[in-house]
């Protein structure tokens, strides 16, 4: 689960693209813009060029998640109201759904309001998912069925945040301290 965070963090080390202003981990020179075709919370197919304009964060998770996905969700809730509200409108979270046979769109739409009006369920087919998870060396593996047919997903915390173009600029971690986090997305939807 986390041999494409050490592969990141030690071409990060390598490459000596950190720009030291940023106070989470600096991935702009060596991750993809934003690209892909899912499904909204809405049942409509949607492509990354539908989400430009806005400061991204990407995260990948599933709905039945017990604890990293509430919490990491909660997190970018705390910290996206931490700006002010000009920015906030400037600033949308999307939650990829690595569990696309419980994540219907009504389930993902749910799920999202909880959180709160800049969060936006997407999932889709199998392919598209690994598709959009490959572009970003993101893993994620399903448990083995019990008796009742639920299963767990193991994931990755990370957010991945992109400019309003569409470009990748940073990695959040769950380890990354909150001001921090606020200060990136803060300098980061002030940019746009």
């Amino acid at each position: 689960m986390y041999r494409w965070f050490l592969a990141l963090t030690a071409t990060l080390a390598l490459s000596g693209c950190s720009d030291p202003n940023w106070r989470t981990t600096d991935i702009s020179e060596i991750m993809p813009s934003l690209d892909f075709t899912l499904v909204d919370e809405n049942g409509q197919t949607v492509d990354a060029d539908d989400y430009l304009g806005k400061t991204t964060l990407l995260y990948f998770g599933f709905t039945h998640c017990p604890d990293v996905c509430p919490t990491t969700l909660a997190r970018l809730t705390a910290a996206t109201k931490q700006l002010d509200e000009d920015l906030r409108d400037d600033v949308q979270v999307l939650f990829v759904s690595v569990d696309p046979a419980r994540d219907t769109p009504e389930v993902m739409d749910r799920y999202t309001a909880a959180f709160g009006p800049q969060f936006i369920g997407l999932s889709g087919e199998t392919e598209q998912i690994d598709a959009l998870t490959n572009r970003y060396r993101v893993t994620y593996s399903h448990g083995e069925k019990d008796d009742s047919g639920n299963y767990d997903v193991t994931h990755s915390s990370a957010v991945f945040a992109f400019d309003a173009e569409g470009d990748a600029q940073l990695l959040m971690r769950d380890s990354d301290p909150m001001e921090n986090i606020v200060a990136d997305i803060r300098r980061l939807a002030s940019q746009g």
